[in-house]
């Protein structure tokens, strides 16, 4: 007589972990995603604008630089209260505050006069959406084990170089078609355009989003909530055994501060790149504001690979330091080799490959502090790192602009903005974090 073997339960525990996943991955990362891609248009469609702006408002380089990165001191303020403040009252209602807030103000930035009011503008913008990435990262462990984060975090960061892949051409398909209605310029309606979206999605958030798994899953059955409940839980307590829980231990911590300085070496090459790329790209001349959109877009195309490539196969080794600082060493060594390209197109192929690897830090780096960090921890530490590393997002944008100013060149400040990243691989070695269990594929 043939026996018929059980189904072993680790079996039986992965079909549903895979189940789980899925609903995961569509319900909150795809909605996520799409929040990102729009808060991304509104930060980053200034560099567009500029083109003509910076003319019609008499702005230097210089002036630039500095508005264009003081938009992160704004950021830098909030960001901490912003997602102590989520942690209490939730994501539904937080998330949906900051899009509406960021979006009404992002409508605002068409209606400045000069360097005075631009500073002001951007200074509110980043006060306004502080506490909307670290939140959304935190949100994110409310939902996905330990072993799955890293690419569902690619899944949200891949929104940073997709908005810009959609919205490179769409900035200069709205200049090149130079709308004036109402007697305002192309680069206001750019602005207005491109934030108004916030706010409407905002609201939307307020009805679509669900806090923690705890609290309602209509879209998981009662297995598969009880198994995630299960899981996070004692992950959960794992964690509060041998790291960091407490939010004034977070202060002590000296990973918390060392990611910090990783964190903010890296955004100074992808700030600095974002917000000055379209002007880097219409410098080469003979460009129309279409074609600079779509010539600016194509290294986003490469950071997207290089993002869920690297993301991927953290996951699967369950392995995160040296993924990290290896993406940055070749995004910083890449970047420093186009700044003494032959030619353009050359130039444009390294900065390609300088994308792809600075932008792979973003989704595996986040799967760091929560290896450590938990509870209000996780959140004053979530916000602590991604906060004061925006001083790299403000420095990165002024430099640029200064040494554009003074050397009447790109090349000393690409160099500049390489130094970040490599910097930020030579830190990361000295952070000890233990390894996660492999993710099965």
């Amino acid at each position: 007589m043939t026996t018929i073997a059980a189904t072993p339960p680790i079996e039986i525990g992965e079909g549903i972990r895979q189940s789980v996943l899925g609903k995961l991955r569509w319900r909150i990362v795809f909605f996520c995603f799409v929040l990102f891609i729009i808060n991304y248009l509104d930060r980053v469609n200034v560099g567009f604008a500029a083109i003509h702006m910076n003319k019609d408002l008499g702005l230097s380089a210089t002036a630039y630089g500095l508005g264009a990165g003081i938009f992160f001191l704004g950021y830098i303020a909030f960001e901490i209260p912003s997602n102590m403040i989520m942690h209490k009252v939730g994501p539904r209602r937080w998330i949906a505050r900051i899009m509406v807030t960021w979006g009404i103000v992002s409508c605002c930035m068409a209606f400045v006069q000069g360097e005075i009011s631009f500073y002001v503008v951007r200074f509110l913008l980043g006060l306004a959406e502080a506490g909307f990435v670290p939140g959304v990262l935190l949100y994110l462990t409310y939902w996905f084990p330990q072993r799955d984060r890293a690419k569902a975090t690619a899944g949200f960061m891949t929104a940073t170089v997709l908005s810009t892949v959609i919205g490179a051409p769409l900035s200069g398909w709205i200049l090149a078609s130079n709308p004036t209605w109402f007697g305002l310029a192309a680069w206001q309606w750019l602005f207005i355009l491109e934030g108004f979206p916030a706010v409407i999605v905002g609201v939307v958030t307020f009805f679509y989003l669900v806090d923690r798994p705890q609290t309602d899953t209509r879209w998981l059955d009662a297995t598969e909530r009880k198994w995630l409940i299960d899981e996070l839980d004692r992950e959960n307590r794992e964690v509060e055994a041998v790291g960091t829980h407490s939010f004034r231990a977070i202060f002590s911590d000296y990973r918390v501060w060392l990611l910090t300085l990783i964190y903010m070496f890296n955004a100074m090459a992808v700030y600095g790149v974002v917000l000055w790329l379209p002007q880097i790209v219409r410098s080469i001349g003979g460009l129309t504001d279409l074609q600079t959109g779509f010539v600016t877009a194509i290294p986003f195309v490469f950071a997207t690979f290089g993002l869920v490539f690297v993301a991927r196969n953290s996951d699967a080794t369950g392995e995160r330091k040296w993924h990290t600082a290896l993406s940055a060493l070749l995004g910083g060594l890449f970047l420093a080799a186009s700044a003494f390209a032959p030619s353009p197109l050359v130039g444009l192929l390294l900065l390609c490959a300088a994308a792809a690897g600075v932008w792979a830090v973003l989704g595996v780096f986040w799967s760091l502090p929560t290896l450590f960090l938990t509870g209000p921890a996780a959140a004053g530490g979530l916000a602590a790192i991604n906060g004061f590393a925006q001083i790299g997002g403000f420095a990165g944008p002024y430099l640029v602009g200064w040494i554009k100013d003074t050397t009447q060149s790109f090349t000393p400040a690409l160099l500049t903005l390489a130094a970040g990243p490599i910097i930020a691989a030579i830190l990361c070695l000295a952070i000890k974090v233990k390894k996660t269990a492999p993710a099965r594929r």
